[in-house]
């Protein structure tokens, strides 16, 4: 049997009676759309392409693919889920420390 735990409280879900909720996150480096100037270009893109893969491939860590893709996975219990629902990117939290004018 597969235990579950929520990745935020660390609760431990029941598979059988809890709810449990998958969140699927995906971060990547947006790309600008090519303008009209560039366009008329003669350069080979999937030539570019080839050339960044390639050294991507052969760096020597793998922080180079981290700013480039990520993708995350986080499981939920039903608590969790509505807080995040609720605040997804955290920035209520951000607001509530008040600190002093020193």
């Amino acid at each position: 049997m597969i235990h579950y735990s929520c990745d935020c409280c660390h609760r431990s879900i029941d598979s059988e009676n809890d709810l449990r909720y998958v969140v699927r996150m995906e971060v990547y480096a947006a790309m600008d759309s090519v303008t009209a100037e560039n366009e008329a270009d003669d350069r080979d893109h999937l030539e570019e392409i080839q050339d960044i893969v390639e050294r991507i491939e052969d760096a020597d860590t793998d922080r180079v693919g981290d700013d480039v893709y990520q993708q995350m996975r986080f499981d939920l219990c039903p608590e969790c889920r509505q807080r995040f629902l609720r605040n997804p990117l955290a920035r209520e939290s951000a607001k509530q420390f008040d600190f002093s004018q020193n």
